[in-house]
């Protein structure tokens, strides 16, 4: 799930997320750091979100991981990009984000 924020706020998109209780984690093979928000005591589920830096704003790339990757010969990714509990964690961090929104009217 794509959610789009244009616009300017009053903390950067990294510190947004962990308004929204995400914790930032860096893949060493891929390079690329995201934010993760787990269910409990162990790593898995979890949604996940990755960060997309626009002109005029971010793009938040949602998905819930249901297990953990499993690479090699076949390239299975447990991931949905939709469905109810996906849909509602967006809805909840479009609100919290919505919060820190600069009022740009004079």
């Amino acid at each position: 799930m794509n959610i789009p924020f244009t616009g300017l706020y009053q903390r950067i998109p990294k510190q947004l997320m962990r308004s929204c209780g995400y914790a930032e984690i860096y893949d060493q093979k891929t390079r690329k750091t995201s934010y993760v928000k787990t269910f409990g005591a162990g790593f898995y589920p979890r949604f996940h979100v990755y960060l997309d830096m626009k002109d005029n704003g971010f793009m938040v790339n949602l998905h819930l991981d249901q297990k953990k990757p499993s690479y090699g010969s076949n390239h299975a990714h447990n991931a949905e990009y939709d469905g109810t509990r996906v849909e509602q964690e967006g809805e909840r961090i479009k609100r919290t984000i919505e919060q820190y929104k600069q009022n740009t009217q004079i």
